[in-house]
C-alpha cells in the first residue's frame, strides 16, 4: 500500500509539473502574440505615405504628387524637362531634356537623403527611341556603380507633346 502511495505522489507531481510547463507554455505565447501586435502597430505607423511635391502648383495642376516614401520603397512620377512654372525648356533637344530630367530627379533624391545609387528601378519613356539610343550613353555618369532594373519604351506622345522624355524611378533607401 504504501508502494501504491509514492507512485501516486510520483504522479501528481509529475502531472503537476506537466500542467505548470503547458501553463507557462500559454503565457509565453501571449507574450509573443502581444509584442507581434505591438511590432505590427510600429510598422504601420512607420509606413504612412510621406508625400513631396517638386513643383507644388504644376502637381497640382496636373493632379499628381512628384514623390511618395513608403517605408523604405521611394515611388518619383516621371520628370519631365520643365522649369518651375511647367514650361517645357530645350524644347527638340532630346539630350538636353535628358540631363534636365536627370537634374530633378535628383533634387527629389536629395530631399529623401538618396542618391542615384539608391535607385533600384528607372524607367525611360520617349518619343523617339533611335535618337535616345544614341544619347542613352550619358547615363554612365548618372549610374556610377550599378545600374537599376527597368525598361526603355518608346511612346507616341507624352502629356505635352514637346516632351521627348520622361524617366521615372523607384528608389530603396537603406534605413
Amino acid at each position: 500500500m504504501k508502494k501504491i502511495v509514492n507512485i501516486t505522489s510520483h504522479l501528481s507531481l509529475i502531472l503537476l509539473l506537466f500542467i505548470l510547463c503547458i501553463a507557462l507554455q500559454s503565457c509565453e505565447q501571449k507574450k509573443k502574440e502581444s509584442s507581434k501586435e505591438i511590432e505590427k502597430e510600429a510598422i504601420v505607423e512607420k509606413e504612412k505615405p510621406e508625400y513631396f511635391s517638386l513643383r507644388p502648383e504644376v502637381e497640382k495642376a496636373f493632379g499628381y504628387s512628384h514623390a511618395v516614401k513608403i517605408g523604405n520603397i521611394i515611388k518619383i512620377s516621371g520628370a519631365v524637362s520643365m522649369d518651375d512654372e511647367g514650361n517645357p525648356t530645350a524644347v527638340g533637344d532630346l539630350g538636353q531634356q535628358m540631363k534636365n530630367c536627370y537634374a530633378s530627379l535628383e533634387k527629389i533624391l536629395k530631399h529623401y537623403d538618396c542618391t542615384f545609387d539608391d535607385v533600384i528601378v528607372e524607367n525611360i519613356f520617349t518619343t523617339n527611341m533611335p535618337l535616345f539610343l544614341e544619347i542613352a550613353n550619358y547615363r554612365n555618369t548618372i549610374y556610377t556603380k550599378q545600374f537599376p532594373t527597368g525598361s526603355w519604351i518608346g511612346v507616341k506622345e507624352l502629356a505635352i507633346p514637346v516632351f521627348m522624355i520622361e524617366i521615372e524611378l523607384e528608389v530603396y533607401k537603406a534605413e
